[in-house]
């Protein structure tokens, strides 16, 4: 047995995720481009690759389609050891807060005034976002270990995509935050006359304070919560 914040093995039957989203997995891994992804993750590991994070599927698993009021799309997982746990820009408790991530909790307070989390417990996990509906998503599931979107194109995609697109055609309208261009290229799958969509910048140093869009002031959360209260579920 590997370590504990590493995938170990590329069973997708142990990776457990709610019930309204199995038949959707059960039909990805079941297909060629599934089959193809979990040769090509054996044979990573196989090779001695340093694969995260451990349960590639957490974000389905903590999040049920039901359940689902906002989606924040990220890219790929974390890339340095004891980060990723499964969730779009989420670390584990006691990791230090990578700068996206710092940018994520400066907005929020400047937006709403909600202070960022304690450290280190709970830290940069947002596993409580997770488990209240909010939806977060990378569209690259697993990465190498220093080497970042090494499992880009290798079949994911098709699994998120479809993910995506179920929230979509869902009963219930959500908000999806899409920041930067990758996030933003998945706009075509939203049905964008049902669904609060907010676009801004990546909330990287990068780009989190440029224009034309900048994270930074964006107003997201605010919107979003705006948004929500106008839409109740019932």
């Amino acid at each position: 047995m590997g370590a504990p914040d590493q995938l170990n093995d590329a069973d997708a039957s142990a990776w457990p995720v709610a019930p309204g989203w199995q038949g959707l997995v059960d039909e990805f891994f079941a297909g060629a481009t599934g089959r193809k992804l979990l040769d090509f993750l054996s044979q990573r590991l196989a090779d001695g690759a340093v694969v995260f994070p451990p349960r590639p599927l957490r974000a389905l698993e903590l999040t049920p389609p039901e359940q689902v009021r906002v989606v924040i799309l990220g890219q790929d997982p974390y890339h340095g050891r004891g980060q990723a746990e499964g969730l779009a820009f989420s670390v584990a408790s006691g990791v230090a807060l990578p700068p996206s991530l710092r940018n994520i909790f400066k907005e929020l307070q400047r937006d709403l005034g909600t202070p960022p989390p304690p450290f280190p417990e709970p830290g940069g996990s947002l596993v409580k976002w997770a488990t209240h509906g909010v939806l977060l998503l990378n569209t690259c599931l697993t990465v190498e270990e220093s080497q970042p979107a090494s499992h880009a194109g290798k079949g994911w995609e098709v699994l998120t995509d479809a993910v995506i697109r179920k929230v979509s055609e869902g009963e219930h309208p959500v908000v999806f935050m899409l920041w930067g261009a990758h996030a933003q290229g998945k706009r075509a799958l939203i049905d964008t006359g049902r669904h609060k969509v907010l676009v801004a910048n990546h909330p990287s140093p990068l780009s989190a304070l440029r224009p034309p869009l900048p994270f930074i002031g964006c107003g997201h959360f605010s919107e979003a919560r705006a948004w929500r209260e106008a839409h109740p579920r019932d």
